[in-house]
């Protein structure tokens, strides 16, 4: 059987109001045929087999490889979800009604956008659509995270990020993040650096800047981790077995340490046992 190709986990806080459930999120796996819910497996048996089909997450076409996150080369090369602009914001033109889908651009970039940090083993700065809050946050496992500015456009959130990246970091170490136990331990880290970008940022973007936010902290179902952590790909492991530790960012974890990034494996179908 071809499976069900993989896309990113769906994440969520549930909106029960109760005080054991604040801040903790809570994971399902979302297929074209419904969703898989995943917190009643944590502890218990869990396996992911690659059936061998790959299909590109933007066309649908079945292909033999991909070429950047789940797309095949056309793609890549022209859908507007592998726009430069997706990892380097600052070369957005939405707003000036630009780009490989201008109708795209507008519903995704020209639209309200958050610089922000985020803790996430270590402070790190950030660029999110603001309808995109706490998802973004939840995605990159972040145990707290603090908005910084609040800017109309995409490309206006990136010329931020560029000036913020001379004094903090924007990329997260998985391992350090799947071993951060709770928010406490970043708490006074986070504060510290989002007085510190208040200061350092460029007077040219002050407007944007948001008076000092909450800090939000987020909770995920991997209370312990194992000792050792060791990445593993369907590629390489088709079948990855065992009992299911816990759930942080867009990371499965099993027991064993063996730990599968699912972003990185969009359009991988998949059985699910």
């Amino acid at each position: 059987m071809d499976g069900s190709p993989l896309r990113k986990m769906k994440a969520w806080l549930p909106a029960d109001g109760m005080p054991e459930t604040a801040g903790r999120v809570h994971y399902a796996m979302a297929f074209a045929e419904g969703e898989h819910p995943l917190m009643d497996r944590i502890s218990t048996g869990f396996t992911l087999r690659f059936t061998g089909v790959r299909t590109c997450a933007a066309c649908g076409k079945k292909v033999k490889k991909f070429y950047g996150q789940g797309l095949c080369y056309p793609c890549l090369m022209a859908a507007p979800e592998a726009s430069p602009c997706i990892i380097r914001p600052e070369l957005c033109e939405a707003h000036l009604g630009r780009g490989r889908d201008p109708q795209w651009e507008r519903e995704h970039h020209d639209q309200e956008h958050l610089v922000y940090l985020s803790f996430t083993g270590g402070v790190k700065v950030g660029v999110t659509r603001s309808a995109q809050v706490p998802v973004r946050w939840i995605d990159q496992g972040a145990t707290l995270a603090v908005p910084l500015a609040r800017v109309p456009y995409r490309q206006l959130a990136g010329a931020i990020e560029v000036d913020l990246k001379q004094h903090f970091a924007d990329r997260t170490d998985w391992r350090k993040m799947l071993l951060v136990s709770g928010p406490e331990q970043g708490e006074e880290l986070l504060h510290t650096a989002r007085n510190k970008a208040a200061e350092v940022l460029d007077p040219a973007f002050a407007e944007y800047l948001l008076p000092a936010e909450p800090v939000v902290h987020l909770g995920y179902p991997l209370l312990q981790v194992p000792p050792k952590l060791v990445s593993v790909q369907l590629d390489k492991l088709p079948e990855v077995t065992g009992k299911l530790q816990g759930i942080k960012g867009q990371y499965l974890v099993w027991a064993d340490g063996r730990v599968l990034n699912v972003r990185n494996h969009i359009g991988y179908h998949v059985q699910v046992a």
